[in-house]
């Protein structure tokens, strides 16, 4: 064959690989688009029949709708979201890279590597067991774009087997920045991690993520009743799984230390308090994927020697599972493993009990007798870590909790039932059965939060975050899908746009509602039973909105004395230094006074 005839060839081989491992599942048309909060307040029975709940189907397409408004990059021509614009499209041009695309972390304009692949992680290991409910509520093309809108990132961001960007943008513009995605400001420079300034659990988290990804893609599941979502693209599962293994084997042989170590200014927001759990975690998921033994049993030695399990079987050190914390996750994934691929197993530490570990696990958290203990109002809290973000570790404690039942245990068991019941009543805490009567979901219904702190969606001028609670006086658009931070310890919650502990959006915040919710419309049982907040009464909230204002690490006002904001710092700073110079300054004038009076008396 002639050379210009063989780089032909080339050329079409590698276009039709590029459409094999990027081809993606077709769009609905139309498509779907989150309906009016007042649908929120509708029995499904005044709704007509349906094969599928439309209250379960719609609260899964909101919590997808969700992540599709936190794009960043050049949008597709699918775009749903009118009121989103193309942003921050020359991402890594500091570094002669294209980063554009991904998700923005939260209610800002930064990209974080480490909760944004725990995210993804974590919606596809909920897509593996509970696949059913995406295909029964006609989202499974909708998770497809989700996911690959963020893998694809991850691709980008992982450019070479040792270098891994793990922050775009920079966090003190972009804190005092409160406006539109058309002027977000720059520099928007590009952090990287590399083989001389490793991180080890950003890179482990990134392999987690991939692995799980691959393992979806690849039509694996994790029991033998569950049924992944059909996804499978084994070119793209590939691909992923490739990157997975490089960054695993990045993690395990460079210096091993926390990412922000290397790149101080990811600790701002997302410090690492730890590796260790990463790595057990990444290597059940590459186990898993890449259907290794040798990854197992790598895995079972971290756990082993981290002494793991102290955080996940000792009462009242029990950790949460969360962007930071992985142990009980690492038990309970390694509990599915060992029972749907006993062979992986072979060469493991038999010192490393998962079933066990994970049962103890969820007997002290569904139980509230552990660190983690049930407000009255019946949400799981963390003293410290539900103290920024109350919602999350209830919810992703619900999704552990619902991974084992399914997976693990007899549903003729007395520990089924009371795992999944624990489960759906902090789902249910979270869908409005809270003392507020409040879904903290974005326009889930009427009694729905309509200040979410999210520059993105409040429609606010940059000057306007003086003024940030009340310009504009209703946000412009709304953010449907969101799962706030959510209430205090003494469940209440006040709706204000400056509390990002209580208001804030987050990608990790939305994912473990997409497992619950795709978990509920595969259950026939609970398909056929309306979620929570059709039972409430629209405007029941603004009857019990509490009275003063919040005491947390956003707004101190609440308090009380002893106490300030940090706005009340600076002002009571200000107003000390005043009083200071004016008794200085009256001391002096008495002082010159006397002086005169004194020069009086001597001079007669």
């Amino acid at each position: 064959m002639s050379a210009p005839w063989r780089l032909l060839s080339i050329a079409v081989a590698v276009i039709q690989l590029g459409c094999t491992v990027y081809a993606q599942a077709a769009l609905p048309n139309p498509p779907y688009l989150p309906p009016n909060a007042s649908f929120g307040a509708q029995p499904v029975s005044s709704l007509g029949p349906s094969s599928v709940n439309l209250h379960w189907s719609t609260s899964l397409g909101n919590a997808l709708w969700f992540y599709e408004a936190q794009r960043s990059g050049n949008l597709p021509s699918t775009n749903r979201v009118s009121w989103r614009n193309n942003s921050a499209s020359n991402d890594g041009q500091d570094v002669s890279l294209d980063l554009s695309g991904g998700y923005y972390d939260a209610g800002d304009y930064i990209k974080y590597t480490y909760p944004m692949s725990f995210s993804l992680m974590s919606v596809c290991w909920g897509a593996m067991n509970f696949g059913q409910g995406y295909e029964a509520s006609n989202q499974t093309a909708y998770l497809d774009d989700m996911l690959r809108w963020g893998l694809d990132w991850l691709v980008k961001a992982h450019p070479s087997p040792n270098t891994l960007f793990v922050q775009v943008g920079d966090a003190d513009l972009d804190n005092a920045y409160w406006g539109g995605d058309e002027g977000i400001p720059t520099p928007r420079p590009s952090y990287q991690i590399n083989a001389t300034q490793p991180g080890t659990d950003a890179a482990a988290q990134a392999s987690a993520a991939f692995s799980a990804c691959s393992a979806l893609y690849a039509n694996r599941t994790l029991s033998a009743s569950s049924k992944a979502v059909s996804l499978g693209n084994a070119s793209y599962a590939s691909t992923l799984l490739t990157h997975a293994q490089q960054l695993y084997t990045f993690a395990t042989n460079t210096t091993q230390q926390t990412y922000q170590k290397a790149v101080p200014s990811v600790g701002q927001a997302y410090a690492s308090s730890g590796y260790e759990d990463e790595l057990a975690l990444a290597g059940l998921f590459l186990a898993l994927a890449g259907n290794s033994s040798d990854a197992y049993a790598q895995a079972a030695d971290s756990y082993s020697q981290s002494h793991l399990a102290d955080q996940v079987v000792k009462e009242g050190d029990e950790q949460v599972f969360n962007w930071d914390s992985k142990a009980p996750g690492v038990a309970v994934l390694g509990a599915q493993l060992s029972k749907a691929y006993p062979s992986l197993a072979t060469s493991a530490n038999s010192d490393v009990n998962w079933t066990q570990d994970a049962q103890s696990y969820m007997n002290i958290v569904s139980t509230g007798r552990g660190r983690g203990q049930l407000t009255d109002g019946g949400l799981l809290y963390y003293p410290g870590d539900s103290d920024e973000a109350s919602l999350n570790p209830a919810l992703n404690a619900a999704v552990l909790a619902t991974h084992f039942a399914t997976s693990i245990l007899s549903p003729s068991s007395l520990n089924y039932t009371q795992l999944l019941t624990f489960a759906q009543n902090q789902l249910d805490y979270v869908l409005g059965n809270n003392p507020m009567t409040m879904p903290y979901i974005v326009g889930m219904h009427p009694n729905s939060p309509v200040n979410p702190h999210s520059a993105i969606a409040t429609g606010a001028s940059p000057e306007d975050i003086a003024n940030i609670d009340t310009v504009p006086a209703q946000e412009q658009y709304v953010l449907y899908g969101g799962v706030v931070g959510g209430p205090d310890k003494n469940d209440q919650f006040w709706d204000l746009r400056s509390d990002w502990v209580q208001g804030e959006v987050a990608l990790d915040y939305n994912a473990p509602l997409l497992t619950l919710f795709a978990y509920a419309i595969a259950n026939q049982t609970l398909a056929t039973q309306d979620p929570w907040y059709t039972r409430l009464e629209a405007g029941s909230y603004q009857r019990v909105r509490p009275a003063g204002f919040p005491c947390d690490a956003a707004v101190e006002v609440g308090c009380g004395s002893g106490h300030f904001s940090r706005v009340g710092k600076i002002v009571m700073g200000v107003i000390v230094g005043v009083v200071s110079l004016v008794v200085v300054g009256l001391a002096a004038f008495w002082m010159f006074l006397e002086h005169r009076r004194r020069r009086g008396s001597k001079a007669q």
